[in-house]
């Protein structure tokens, strides 16, 4: 329950405003090429798959370093650990820049970047939990995601520009600087704990927590339901340019409509949190982003006009990603006392790992005349029906007293 008594600090908002940019960044260096994979690989002398893989690869480490990302967080706290995430995006992210025409090069920067990526975004809940009472911790981690959605859509507006402006090595350069000058403002203002205590923060060691929440049945749901949801937002994201360019879009409009979708996810996640933080309420919300998120699919699928793609990508924006920051917060409820590093980071490694399977999958189903990806997207459509009926079978968080602790996780004593 949240303590009415807790002081809170108004520095909370400036430690979470420094990491939201850090973690925006990393965002921006991962989808880089995702609205421009086209010219991307006309430059490269590659093929789309190639320049898919410059994203890919990111979920590729996370499935590795998900894991050890989530341990150091947890036991070195979210600004050491953050940090070190920090400077290795942005000690490669300038290499990438500096031999921007070198594709082998840029891959293994990618890589690079890449291996810091997961001790930052695996922070989120950390960050919410260290600094934030329990009243203000979905919100916080709303906008702690809110700031991982900024990033993609700074990537699919600024990408096509950049390209087209500055070429290759300037757009890459820029986006090096931009992290190397983020990392050493996060070193310099971020704290791992204001003053007092902001609430409960009790946890067990990261193995034993890991050990428990996997034998929770709501838990194991949830990771079902990242699979789904994130895989989705992640291929869709890697996909954008190659899913309209067959209906005649070119690529500022495929960047137009990644960044509407984006925009719309920054919308849902600062309004559909507030909501459930006053409802206190986390299973209806997380359905209605699944039910919400269908019609802007299915938009997405067939509109050959602007203004009903772009609409179509607003609203799968915003049902989609305001359930993440929802989930995150759930996910660490009902597994407490179990690290929030640790859920955070499981949570993610299902989106990276269903993310990998889906890219390829959409890449191998699509019409290989025309390139039309109608197919790939109505089975996406169908997976989204089935993550309904699993966020259905959810049960509420307990945190605020309308259950008892255990009740509907399967294995634990009551």
């Amino acid at each position: 329950m949240d303590n009415e008594a807790i002081k809170v600090y108004p520095a909370r908002w400036l430690v979470l405003a420094v990491f939201g940019i850090m973690g925006s960044l990393t965002q921006v260096l991962w989808l880089t090429f995702a609205p421009i994979t086209g010219p991307a690989a006309a430059f490269y002398g590659k093929s789309d798959f190639m320049i898919g893989l410059l994203s890919m690869v990111f979920m590729i480490v996370y499935i590795i370093l998900a894991i050890p990302a989530a341990w150091a967080i947890d036991t070195w706290g979210f600004k050491a650990a953050a940090g070190l995430g920090a400077v290795l995006s942005a000690v490669f992210a300038l290499l990438r820049g500096l031999f921007a025409t070198n594709y082998t090069i840029v891959l293994l920067s990618q890589i690079g970047i890449a291996a810091g990526q997961p001790l930052v975004i695996g922070a989120i809940t950390k960050v919410a939990v260290r600094w934030f009472p329990v009243r203000e911790r979905a919100t916080a981690s709303g906008l702690g995601t809110l700031a991982l959605y900024v990033g993609p859509l700074a990537a699919m507006l600024l990408s096509p520009y950049l390209f087209v402006r500055s070429g290759m090595k300037g757009m890459l350069l820029m986006y090096g600087l931009a992290m190397a000058v983020t990392t050493v403002l996060f070193l310099a203002v971020a704290r791992e704990h204001p003053p007092t205590p902001a609430g409960s923060d009790e946890r067990v060691l990261m193995f034993d927590g890991l050990k428990s929440m996997l034998r929770r049945r709501d838990f194991l749901l949830l990771l079902a339901i990242f699979f789904l949801g994130l895989g989705l937002f992640n291929s869709v994201s890697t996909w954008v340019e190659d899913i309209v360019r067959p209906r005649g879009f070119s690529i500022s409009q495929a960047g137009t409509l990644g960044a509407l979708m984006l925009a719309g996810g920054i919308a849902g996640a600062i309004v559909i949190p507030l909501f459930s933080d006053k409802a206190r309420r986390r299973k209806p919300f997380v359905v209605l982003a699944l039910v919400g998120l269908l019609p802007g699919l299915i938009g997405m699928t067939f509109a050959t006009a602007a203004w009903p793609l772009f609409l179509s990508g607003f609203v799968f924006g915003f049902f989609l990603l305001s359930a993440g920051p929802i989930a995150f917060q759930y996910g660490a409820e009902i597994t407490h006392p179990a690290p929030e590093g640790t859920s955070n980071s499981l949570l993610i490694l299902m989106g990276q790992v269903s993310g990998i399977i889906f890219i390829v999958a959409m890449d191998a189903m699509k019409d290989k005349a025309t390139g039309s990806m109608t197919t790939p997207l109505l089975v996406l459509a169908g997976l989204v029906v089935l993550a309904v009926g699993l966020a259905l079978a959810l049960h509420e968080s307990p945190v605020h007293g309308d259950r008892p602790a255990h009740a509907g996780s399967g294995t634990e004593k009551g």
